[in-house]
């Protein structure tokens, strides 16, 4: 099994949910007027009156900053890292998919994997499609004039339908190489329909260059990190 650097949760949080609208459409009861503030009791004199709240909530912060951000753009590609604490966080290549009239439709996110993980892939992928899929029909991705590869879906979720890919080093070099690549999906509503998506290689090689190079920093820290822990006291 594949072993991505950032959780599967921690992408959908880094997503934000374009798949959302896609998938389905949702019918919101319209909001109740806001109850009408009691009027604020007449400062005395020499007192100065706080100001009204009007009925309506400031909030509060929650968290502090998101765990995921955006470390960097490469054309259409965008280098998106989740915070750690330690001196390097690891990163993930994303790029939003859209169909012929510009909607979103699909969410890639590729990731490298450690040195030594084993196996023939040296990159793995989470591809995210929209909930109406058919499942049984998996999906295709052609690089270039490459003959198509198939993929099974994982795993569906509140965001979408997950397919989970292993990329070698052959294919991730065709990937830098390429002019383009295109996904194919089959909608649960058209099952012999094909949907194309086109995937921009423009910026990949650097981008991917830049993820390579994150991810060793981070796999770095988390040694130290790990190597600096205080050892467990052994039971007596």
């Amino acid at each position: 099994m594949l072993n991505p650097r950032i959780p599967l949760l921690a992408l959908a949080l880094a997503i934000g949910s374009p798949l959302a609208a896609f998938a389905q459409e949702t019918t919101e009861a319209p909001a109740e007027a806001p109850a009408e503030a009691p009027a604020a009791a007449p400062a005395e004199a020499g007192e100065t009156a706080a100001p009204a709240d009007n009925g309506l909530s400031m909030g509060s912060e929650v968290g502090g900053q998101s765990a995921i951000y955006t470390a960097s753009t490469h054309e259409k590609w965008e280098l998106r890292c989740e915070r750690t604490g330690l001196d390097a966080d690891p990163c993930q290549l994303y790029q939003l998919l859209k169909d012929a009239d510009g909607a979103p439709v699909a969410e890639l996110a590729i990731f490298s994997l450690p040195e030594g993980a084993g196996g023939p892939a040296i990159a793995g992928a989470n591809f995210i499609a929209p909930l109406e899929t058919l499942l049984t029909e998996g999906m295709q991705l052609t690089i270039d004039t490459a003959k198509p590869r198939a993929y099974p879906f994982t795993v569906c979720t509140q965001i979408g339908c997950v397919a989970r890919i292993g990329f070698t080093a052959e294919e991730i070099a065709a990937f830098k190489k390429g002019a383009s690549a295109k996904f194919a999906i089959s909608p649960f509503v058209a099952p012999d329909q094909k949907v194309s998506l086109d995937v921009s290689l423009k910026g990949f090689t650097s981008g991917y260059d830049a993820m390579v190079a994150a991810n060793v920093k981070a796999d770095a820290a988390v040694a130290a990190a790990a190597a600096a822990a205080p050892a467990p006291a052994a039971a007596e």
